[in-house]
């Protein structure tokens, strides 16, 4: 098996557990002796049920369990039963691991989405349920949803993070423009998406950290979502 040149080696994990020779032959001890390394973007289907896989299970189960903060390498290892140095052959970096794991997080957040959403109501009533399906996930997957937008994995482009997570924007993006054009308002619907998102993240975290109850004694984020969507995107008529 070919190994990339001292040149083309990725950078360092940044978890601090090691490298070199030794986590390479670790990686090559539990990886068996006929596995081969997914070198594609994306989620290595090629590996399914190896250790690849393994790895990002339990990457996942860990960070619904215990928060983004428990995601080392050597716990991820430790958990999967491999040593410490295993998952550098799938993973030569720390940030390319929690990428394969933020990548299942949204894979989730946009099956809820399309669950969720029906194409043959109106725009307002679809961004109404794009608002409560993004709340819901930021509330019930904490850990996963503080990962998924840890913005040093989003500027890496490890693993096609990016290509994974813009499409639910772009669906954003379709309805704001039906709703506001930009032939109407003069505001680009990508900036007016990107406001409105902004605006939902920040209900998020604020919800997330007491802050909003506190100020506005809102015992849920309805009201907040409607008057969001009504600073957005104009009040809602009777009929939308």
């Amino acid at each position: 098996m070919s190994h990339p040149a001292p040149q083309d080696q990725p950078d360092a994990p940044v978890d601090g557990d090691g490298d070199g020779a030794d986590a390479v032959a670790d990686a090559d001890a539990d990886a068996g002796p006929d596995a081969k390394p997914d070198t594609r973007s994306g989620s290595g289907s090629g590996d399914r049920g190896g250790l690849r896989e393994r790895l990002v299970r339990t990457g996942v189960a860990l960070v619904y369990a215990e928060g983004a903060q428990a995601l080392t390498l050597r716990e991820i290892a430790r958990r999967a039963g491999v040593s410490h140095g295993a998952p550098r052959r799938w993973f030569p970096t720390h940030l390319d691991l929690l990428s394969a794991i933020a990548r299942e997080g949204f894979a989730e957040l946009t099956a809820r989405v399309a669950e969720a959403d029906r194409p043959d109501a109106g725009p307002r009533a679809r961004a109404e349920i794009l608002a409560r399906v993004y709340l819901a996930y930021a509330s019930e997957r904490r850990g996963m949803y503080e990962l998924m937008f840890r913005h040093e994995l989003l500027e890496s482009g490890r693993l096609g993070l990016r290509e994974t997570s813009l499409p639910l924007f772009a669906r954003l993006t379709a309805v704001v423009a039906e709703l506001r054009p930009a032939t109407v308002t003069g505001v680009d619907p990508v900036t007016a998406a990107g406001a409105l998102w902004a605006n939902l993240h920040g209900l998020a975290q604020l919800g997330h950290w007491g802050s909003l109850a506190l100020a506005t004694g809102s015992d849920g984020p309805a009201p907040l979502v409607r008057a969001t969507l009504d600073a957005h995107l104009g009040p809602a008529g009777p009929t939308r």
